[in-house]
């Protein structure tokens, strides 16, 4: 319990947020999120079951009382359907943690960083705990900062995407400005993208579709769960220094 993640005053043992969507069923994703070890979960307000009792409801699967719920804006292409949504879930569970992502198009969901800080602005004049989901470009990543986000979550590459973190450059840049927790978020597709992340010093992870369409993703979740934890404790460690030669193990002088 000594390296806890704090997030808008909240603290979280665990650093990996898994998602609620594209599994085979409520149940394959509540034992998912048991194996990540994950104490978070995010929520598409406008895709998840959250109140028609008449057919299967997350919460009665992944409990309110044992995961932070994090509604989010999946599916939203302006600021004003971001905005509009976050304030029905805070209506409909009284969640005030929010994960705000508004996207620029469909084939890429690359996010609309303009509609992405006005709507990050308007939320938290409204007493909104604003995590956001951002580009990598560390301009924007500081402005959304400025404008009082709790957490900055850059991606990693797109979607849904699995192809890892393809611009680790920015993404340190990010994490070296950052006051906040910065969470990569997008695009991993395995545990080595996850250790990536956080041996960049990324504070958390958050991702979806690399556990729940993997072959297993309950094993999927598992591995996951130990490749942040291997990340964060190698970043922790301090790497050595990368050489141009080699440098052996045991001293040449006074060999036999």
């Amino acid at each position: 319990m000594s390296d806890i993640l704090k997030i808008a005053g909240r603290a979280f043992s665990s650093r990996l947020i898994i998602g609620t969507g594209k599994y085979q069923s409520y149940q394959q994703n509540a034992d998912a999120a048991e194996a990540a070890g994950a104490e978070m979960v995010t929520v598409a307000v406008r895709r998840v079951n959250l109140t028609d009792k008449d057919k299967p409801m997350l919460v009665d699967f992944l409990s309110p009382d044992k995961f932070v719920y994090l509604p989010n804006t999946a599916g939203c292409f302006t600021s004003d359907d971001a905005i509009r949504t976050l304030r029905l879930a805070r209506e409909a569970g009284g969640w005030n943690l929010v994960k705000l992502e508004v996207l620029s198009d469909k084939k890429t969901l690359y996010p609309d960083m303009e509609e992405t800080l006005s709507a990050a602005k308007l939320l938290i004049k409204d007493g909104f705990e604003v995590m956001v989901y951002c580009s990598d470009d560390p301009v924007y990543a500081r402005k959304l900062e400025d404008a009082g986000c709790c957490a900055i979550m850059p991606l990693g590459s797109l979607i849904g995407s699995g192809l890892g973190i393809i611009n680790p450059v920015n993404i340190r840049l990010i994490v070296e400005q950052s006051s906040v927790p910065v969470i990569v978020d997008a695009g991993v597709g395995t545990a080595s993208d996850a250790a990536i992340a956080m041996e960049l010093g990324c504070d958390g992870v958050l991702m979806n579709t690399a556990i729940a369409e993997a072959k297993d993703p309950i094993r999927m979740a598992r591995a996951m769960k130990h490749a942040v934890i291997a990340g964060r404790e190698s970043y922790l460690a301090g790497r050595m220094p990368k050489k141009r030669y080699a440098d052996p193990s045991s001293p040449l002088a006074g060999l036999i």
